[in-house]
């Protein structure tokens, strides 16, 4: 399923619950966030709707939407695209990049070297 990064921002929210949440809720939090008008909202809710990536259940006159997509599935195929697309595949490259890049702090390299022991064992 793709999801669009304003649509991923719309997804934060809900994921972050309390699910489920009305769309009152949804823009409210969005727009405290980003410069984005209601009816903006509204209509990345009904994409999200359209995908299947979200569900509304209707409460009088309003919808209250929860997500259908679990974020760690998101995240799993968002990773593995990023990694396809430009390290084909291989995770060696992508840090070799962050540490040429001098985007490695101290605690990630221990964090890496912890990792690696962990797999090792």
């Amino acid at each position: 399923m793709q999801i669009s990064e304003a649509e991923s921002a719309v997804m934060e929210v809900l994921w972050r619950g309390p699910s489920p949440m009305t769309s009152e809720d949804v823009v409210a939090a969005l727009m405290a966030t980003h410069d984005w008008q209601e009816p903006t909202i509204k209509t990345l809710l009904n994409r999200l709707l359209n995908k299947g990536a979200i569900s509304a259940e209707r409460e009088g006159r309003r919808y209250r939407y929860f997500p259908e997509l679990k974020r760690e599935d998101w995240l799993s195929d968002e990773s593995d695209s990023l990694l396809y697309r430009l390290f084909g595949g291989r995770v060696a490259p992508l840090v070799a990049h962050f540490s040429e890049q001098r985007k490695l702090s101290k605690k990630d390299i221990a964090e890496l070297r912890k990792l690696i022991e962990e797999l090792d064992a």
